[in-house]
């Protein structure tokens, strides 16, 4: 069986976000993306703290397939370091989860 995992990732807007999320999903790569608007983020970047408006997205995956999932996010993204992170799934609805497996495409497929 197939181990879930969340990428959390983020987007500057909602646009990307529903381009990232499409794009991943028509390319097998994940199963369902959720789009939360109206994050603020606030962090130190070059020396210099920002306070940026972003959108968050949660790419549900297998684990077989987060480090293609992790290339193909930051070669579309608009930044130059954007936040994308793996989030192993320890347990929760069985049915959800192979349900998330059977949806990833195979790395052959």
């Amino acid at each position: 069986m197939k181990s879930t995992s969340f990428v959390y990732a983020t987007a500057p807007d909602a646009d990307t976000a529903l381009k990232l999320a499409h794009s991943a999903i028509k390319s097998g790569l994940a199963a369902c993306c959720n789009i939360i608007p109206g994050m603020t983020s606030v962090y130190e970047w070059q020396g210099q703290v920002h306070e940026d408006q972003e959108v968050v997205i949660v790419f549900k995956t297998t684990e077989e397939r987060i480090s293609d999932l992790t290339s193909f996010i930051t070669t579309r993204h608009p930044s130059d370091n954007p936040c994308v992170v793996a989030l192993p799934l320890t347990g929760g609805s069985q049915k959800f989860l192979d349900w998330i497996a059977s949806q990833v495409k195979d790395r052959r497929s």
